[in-house]
């Protein structure tokens, strides 16, 4: 058994997230595992930048509205306990709608190759992310 010394919480950095948004790295696997795990604690109305993810990426609401956003123009509102699974290579976004703060646990993996585990893209745009909301596919 092996117990992990906390890291200091991580602010999300302005190349990659509107608005103010802390992480804390929960694990951060060793080879051969791949795997990563933060706590991300969105502000209202913050978000992340376009992105995708080698292997795809798990997003488990703890509390809030997430909204995880599409290329389709589709925006989702996820609740706490629920859980939206991005497959690998589709470009997205998530945040907190904006009357209230959000977190939840962002899981991913690297693919072992050395490319990036997430390839970060452009701004959502204010008009992306007012989108109408739904609540499942």
């Amino acid at each position: 058994m092996e117990f992990s010394v906390p890291v200091a919480t991580g602010k999300g950095p302005a190349r990659q997230f509107t608005g103010d948004v802390w992480y804390d790295v929960i694990y951060a696997g060793k080879e051969p595992s791949r795997a990563r795990t933060n706590l991300v604690r969105f502000s209202p109305g913050a978000r992340t930048f376009w992105h995708h993810h080698v292997l795809g990426q798990t997003l488990h609401v703890v509390s809030g509205v997430a909204l995880v956003g599409t290329r389709d123009g589709v925006v989702f509102a996820a609740h706490p306990g629920e859980t939206v699974t991005c497959p690998a290579g589709e470009e997205h976004w998530h945040g907190a709608a904006e009357d209230r703060f959000m977190e939840h646990l962002a899981i991913w993996e690297g693919d072992g190759s050395g490319a990036p585990e997430t390839t970060w893209l452009e701004e959502v745009t204010d008009e992306q992310y007012r989108a109408p909301r739904t609540r499942r596919s």
